[in-house]
């Protein structure tokens, strides 16, 4: 793997050249040359030259594949599966297949091609309105004999009009920019045709209709592609989570498949043959495979990781690695111990002394534990059926929030046959809601119907486990967090605290 077009930057470059490859054309080629024999300094001496060529830049020719590269003609010989050579040339072809003709290349561009030609006739049909003086001014008529008075640096002559506005419009096409490029084509007509100046114009209904159909024809190019249409028209109306599920829709539909791709190719035509032909046994286990987690925009938790830190669910690796920190921002040794003795002598009580009043006697020490069935359900050891009760309580909340959440601006009716699919109490992490969403759409109106007799049955007070659990909910919800039974204890934590 580590030879593979030699190291991590060789590999990032490679993967950016096929973004282009593999959404235009659909195709592209990797050609690996022994380093000995090219020199490149972009690759170790005792490693492979790779690159990565277009299909222009590949060719077959008298049964023969002839690569161009930096200019010149580089023969590829064809390659003995039987006797598998590292050190000779290899060409590996990458291509996403078509459904109906494996061997032919496919790509979303192929499929806009008709739309791209309608969006190229009309971009001439713009440009040669911008461009025609004609069409932009049109004529103007003057009648025949006109004439402009006379001025004080003509000595009494007389000044032809048309020979004045032919040196405007002359100035016009030497400066495009000036102010003389707006005036129009002068036509002198006999005075008995027109009594006066008059205007013609030459606009055409289809030059506004031109620029409408050519966004029209832009946005649907945009909708056609894989991955969403926002990335291409512009991201002006969509909020920091709305551009977060777009990421997310980006790098799923538009990015994985080609990672995917190239990984086959390279399983398939490079790593497995090696393998083969250094007799590993297992050589058709091994495969090349790829990590778009780095990728990823992930949904900013750390207000929530604070929170389920103080009800001593997570761990401080935890929290650091959330709220953006790392190992090394942890308190040393010397540190702890300042804060444990700064919080004893917080902790210390007054030095006071209290009068004793010696004509009674001390109070009764010894008193009567009371029994485990006197105590309430959440100071025993085991509040698994807690637990469990306020697991289904959230789980019923988010699968009606889910339900509502179908019918909320949050999800398009382009999105609502997908959303369908999906686990109703789950779909807050595919759509994207914030805080005010929540709020504003009701979505956890009529959630805690049954949570005072859940409160009475186990002990605890139902406006503080109806809070708590409803803070949770709404957390997750505006965090697309998934909901976990293993954060439940640390979520009634405070709720079991105050009933104790």
């Amino acid at each position: 793997m580590s030879q593979i077009a030699g190291g991590p930057d060789g590999q990032s470059k490679m993967l950016g050249a096929f973004g282009k490859h593999l959404t235009v054309p659909g195709e592209g080629w990797i050609i690996v040359r022994p380093n000995s024999e090219v020199l490149s300094p972009d690759s170790p001496e005792d490693g492979h030259d790779w690159r990565v060529l277009s299909v222009r830049e590949v060719r077959r020719q008298a049964g023969r594949l002839i690569a161009t590269i930096d200019g010149d003609d580089v023969e590829v010989p064809e390659g003995d599966p039987e006797n598998v050579d590292p050190e000779a040339p290899l060409a590996i072809r990458v291509w996403r297949k078509t459904p109906s003709a494996p061997l032919e290349a496919d790509s979303p561009v192929r499929s806009s091609l008709e739309l791209l030609e309608e969006l190229q006739l009309l971009n001439a049909a713009v440009k040669a309105i911008a461009r025609s003086r004609l069409t932009g001014r049109g004529i103007l008529l003057v009648p025949k004999g006109t004439r402009f008075p006379t001025t004080g640096t003509q000595a009494g002559a007389e000044d032809d009009l048309i020979e004045i506005l032919m040196t405007v419009a002359e100035t016009a096409i030497r400066d495009p920019e000036s102010a003389a490029a707006t005036v129009p084509i002068v036509l002198e007509v006999p005075a008995e045709s027109i009594s006066d100046f008059k205007l013609l114009t030459f606009e055409s209904d289809f030059d506004e209709l031109a620029l409408k159909l050519r966004e029209e024809a832009v946005r649907r190019f945009a909708i056609g592609m894989e991955i969403p249409a926002e990335f291409l028209l512009g991201l002006g109306d969509v909020n920091h989570w709305s551009a977060w599920a777009l990421t997310e829709e980006a790098i799923r539909l538009g990015i994985e498949p080609k990672l995917a791709t190239l990984s086959y190719a390279l399983t398939q035509q490079w790593m497995r043959p090696l393998l083969e032909a250094e007799g590993v046994d297992d050589w058709h286990r091994w495969m090349v495979w790829y990590d778009s987690s780095p990728l990823r925009v992930r949904a900013n938790r750390s207000e929530t990781a604070l929170q389920v830190y103080d009800r001593g669910v997570i761990s401080d690796d935890a929290l650091r690695r959330e709220t953006g920190f790392d190992d090394s921002d942890a308190p040393d040794e010397a540190e702890l111990v300042r804060r444990a003795k700064k919080a004893a002598e917080e902790e210390q009580p007054a030095d006071t002394e209290l009068p004793v009043d010696e004509t009674t006697s001390p109070p009764d020490t010894q008193q009567d534990e009371p029994e485990a069935d006197d105590l309430p359900a959440s100071t025993l050891p085991d509040h698994s059926a807690l637990w469990a009760a306020a697991d289904g309580l959230i789980w019923a909340a988010l699968s009606a929030a889910g339900e509502k959440l179908k019918r909320t601006p949050a999800c398009p009716r382009s999105e609502r046959s997908r959303a369908r699919e999906i686990e109703a109490a789950a779909l807050h992490t595919v759509l994207p809601v914030d805080a005010d969403g929540a709020e504003k759409w009701r979505l956890l109106d009529g959630a805690w119907t049954r949570v005072p007799e859940i409160a009475d049955r186990y002990g605890l007070r139902p406006d503080c486990l109806t809070a708590t659990l409803d803070a949770y909910a709404r957390e997750l919800i505006a965090a697309g967090v998934d909901h976990d039974f293993a954060v439940v204890p640390g979520v009634l934590l405070p709720c079991m605290s105050a009933a104790a």
